[in-house]
C-alpha cells in the first residue's frame, strides 16, 4: 500500500481563511477596504507608493547595525559547520592598554575600540568560540571602568564566559593581541560576578607637567582680570612672585632676540584662513621663533616647594562626599547621582623625564565611582586654583548650586591605573576563588606602562605642546571658555551657567559662598563614609566578628536603630 493511502483524506484540511476575520477589527478592516475601492485606482496606487517610501524611511532611521547572531557563513554564502561545544566558565579577565588610536573601551562599530580588539583576540585564540564570535551579549560581556577616546589603563577588568580548558590560553589570548594590548591574567569567578557592579572603588592617575603651574601669560585676558582684581580688592589672592619671575626672565630673553615692533607684530599676530595660508610667511616664521623660545623657558620651569604645597592642599579639598555637579555634563545640583566620594588623593613628588627634560607630577585619585569627565575637570579646576592664586577653600563653592562652566584637562595625562574589589575579594575567597589582585602584577604593569603608555605620553607632550596650547587658549579666550549663560525663561539664577573667570578673579561670583551642606546631604555623606569604614573594618585580615561589631561606626548604627525604634 502506498504511503499516499495510508493517510487519511480531508477535503478540506485547512481553516477557512474567514474563520480568523472575526470581531471589531474585521469589521473595521472591510469598511476601510470598501472605502479603497470606492476611489479609483491610480489614486489607491499613489497611496500605496507614498506608504512603502515612509516605509522605507522610517526602516533606514531604526537599523540596528549591532553584529546579527546567526549561523557562520563561508565566501560563498554557504553555512560552516557547528564547531564542537566546550564548556565556558565565567572569568575575570585582567587587562591593560594603551588608549591612543582607539575610541574609547566600549565596543563601538565601526569605530576601532579596546572590546573589538580584545574580542577579536578571545576568538582568535580559542577563548571565545567562532559561533559566538559576533555576539558580545551571548558572552556576558561586561567592563569594570569605561574609559573615554584616547584614555589608558594600566589595569583594567572585563568578565565573561571563556573557554579555558588550555593551560596556554593567556599566551596564545596576548600572542593574538595589538602589543598596546595585554592580559596580565585570567582568573575563574562564581556565576553571578558583575565586575562593574561588584567594584568597590577605582584608581586613576593623571601626569601633569609642572609648568601648567605657571601663572597666566602678562598679556592674556585672564592675567589683566586677575590684576585688575587685584587693585579692587588686595589680599584676595596670592602674591605669586615665582611666576613673576618667570615671565621676566621670559621677556629678557625676548627683547634680545627681537625687537620692539616683532614683538608688538607677533603678539598682534593673527592666523589667515587656511586657503590664505603662507608657511614661508615672515612674520608667521618669527611667530613660530617666539613659542619655541616661550616652550624652551616652560620646560627648564622647576616648581617650587611652596607652589607645589599650594597643589596638593587644592586637590585635597575633593576628599569626602561632595557634589561634583558642575564637574560633568548633564547633572543638576538636586540630582543624587551627582554626590561622590574620594577616598584618597595623591601629589607626587616631581621628576625629570625625556628628552626635552619636562619636569612633571603624577597626581593619583582613589573613588568609590566617577562621572562623565569629572576627573580631567577636577584636574583643570585645582590646576587653575594654583596658578591663579586663589583661596583653594574656593574650590568648595563650586559643590554649591551655582552653575560654573569648569574646563576639562586634556585626556593626554589620563589614565586608569586600576578597579578595586575588597568588598568582594573576600566573598570570592569564601567561594575557594582567588582574590582579584593588581598588585600581583607591579613589576609587568609598570614596564608596559613605561614603554607604551607613559613614553607615549611624553613624546606626544613635546611634539603638540598638549598642556601649554590648552592653558594659552584658557588664558586668552574667555568668551569661548568661559561660555557665560544667558537668562532664558526656563534658567534664571543660580542655573544660569557663570564663566570660569569670574571664579578665578580676586572679586569671585558676587554671592557665592562655601557651599552649604544639606541635612539630606549630610545624611547621604555620612552613609558613604560609614560604608567605607565599615567595608575597611571587614576587609582587614585580622578582623573579627567581635571587632566589627565593636566599631565605633557598627555601634553608631546601632545606637542611631534604637532610637529610631525607641521613637516609633
Amino acid at each position: 500500500m502506498s504511503e499516499e493511502n495510508l493517510r487519511p483524506s480531508y477535503d478540506d484540511d485547512q481553516v477557512n481563511e474567514d474563520f480568523y476575520k472575526r470581531g471589531a477589527q474585521s469589521k473595521l478592516t472591510k469598511a476601510r477596504k470598501a472605502d479603497f475601492d470606492d476611489n479609483s485606482t491610480e489614486e489607491n496606487e499613489n497611496k500605496k507608493v507614498n506608504k512603502k517610501d515612509k516605509r522605507s524611511k522610517t526602516d533606514d532611521r531604526h537599523v540596528d547595525k549591532r553584529p546579527k547572531s546567526g549561523p557562520r557563513l563561508d565566501e560563498n554564502g554557504n553555512p560552516l559547520p557547528k564547531e564542537p561545544r566546550l564548556p565556558k566558565r565565567k572569568v575575570a579577565v585582567m587587562v591593560g592598554y594603551c588608549g591612543t588610536g582607539y575610541h574609547g573601551m566600549q565596543y563601538n562599530p565601526p569605530n576601532p575600540t579596546i572590546e573589538a580588539a580584545l574580542f577579536k583576540g578571545f576568538v582568535d585564540a580559542g577563548a571565545i568560540s567562532r559561533d559566538n564570535s559576533n555576539d558580545l551579549k551571548k558572552n556576558g560581556f561586561m567592563r569594570a571602568a569605561r574609559t573615554d577616546k584616547g584614555v589608558h589603563a594600566g589595569g583594567n577588568l572585563i568578565s565573561l564566559k571563556m573557554i579555558i580548558e588550555d593551560p596556554e590560553i593567556k599566551q596564545k589570548i596576548n600572542d593574538n593581541l595589538p602589543e598596546g594590548i595585554r592580559v596580565w591574567d585570567i582568573e575563574r569567578v562564581n556565576k553571578a560576578f558583575d565586575c562593574r557592579k561588584m567594584c568597590s572603588s577605582r584608581w586613576y592617575e593623571y601626569l601633569l607637567p609642572t609648568y601648567s603651574l605657571i601663572g597666566p601669560k602678562p598679556s592674556s585676558i585672564l592675567y589683566r582680570d586677575i590684576a585688575e582684581s587685584k587693585i579692587e580688592l588686595p589680599g584676595v589672592l596670592d602674591e605669586d612672585l615665582e611666576s613673576k619671575e618667570f615671565w621676566e626672565e621670559f621677556k629678557k630673553d625676548a627683547d634680545e632676540k627681537f625687537t620692539p615692533e616683532e614683538i608688538e607684530a607677533i603678539l598682534a599676530y593673527v592666523p589667515p584662513a587656511r586657503d590664505e595660508f603662507d608657511l614661508n610667511e615672515k612674520l608667521y616664521q618669527k611667530v613660530k621663533k617666539y613659542k619655541q623660545l616661550e616652550n624652551t623657558h616652560r620646560r627648564k620651569y622647576r616648581i617650587s616647594d611652596a607652589k607645589l604645597a599650594k597643589f596638593r592642599a587644592a586637590t585635597e579639598q575633593y576628599l569626602g562626599a561632595h557634589n561634583f555637579h558642575n564637574f560633568t555634563l548633564g547633572k543638576d545640583f538636586k540630582e543624587p547621582s551627582a554626590i561622590r566620594f574620594m577616598k584618597e588623593i595623591t601629589v607626587s613628588d616631581p621628576f625629570v623625564i625625556g628628552e626635552a627634560q619636562t619636569e612633571w607630577v603624577s597626581i593619583k585619585i582613589h573613588g568609590q565611582s566617577f562621572m562623565l569627565h569629572q576627573i580631567r575637570k577636577m584636574i583643570s579646576m585645582a590646576t587653575l586654583i594654583t596658578r591663579c592664586g586663589c583661596p583653594v577653600e574656593r574650590i568648595s563653592q563650586a559643590y554649591g548650586q551655582q552653575k560654573i562652566n569648569v574646563p576639562k584637562a586634556p585626556a593626554l595625562g589620563l589614565l586608569l591605573e586600576a578597579p578595586v574589589f575588597e568588598g568582594y575579594n573576600k566573598r570570592l575567597e569564601q567561594f575557594g576563588y582567588k582574590a582579584i589582585d593588581f598588585s600581583k602584577y607591579k613589576e609587568e604593569v609598570d614596564k608596559f606602562k613605561m614603554k607604551n603608555i607613559y613614553d607615549k605620553i611624553y613624546k606626544e607632550e613635546v611634539d603638540e605642546n598638549v598642556f601649554n596650547a590648552f592653558f594659552s587658549y584658557i588664558d586668552s579666550f574667555n568668551k569661548v571658555t568661559g561660555a557665560q549663560g544667558e537668562e532664558t525663561a526656563e534658567k534664571s539664577g543660580v542655573a544660569v551657567q557663570r564663566s570660569i573667570f569670574e571664579f578665578l578673579t580676586a572679586r569671585g561670583i558676587p554671592g557665592l559662598v562655601d557651599a552649604p551642606e544639606s541635612n539630606k546631604k549630610i545624611k547621604q555623606r555620612k552613609r558613604m563614609e560609614e560604608k567605607e569604614a565599615e567595608s575597611k573594618v571587614a576587609a582587614s585580615p585580622i578582623a573579627t566578628e567581635t571587632e566589627v561589631a565593636a566599631s565605633p561606626v557598627t555601634a553608631e548604627i546601632k545606637e542611631q536603630k534604637v532610637q529610631k525604634s525607641a521613637a516609633n
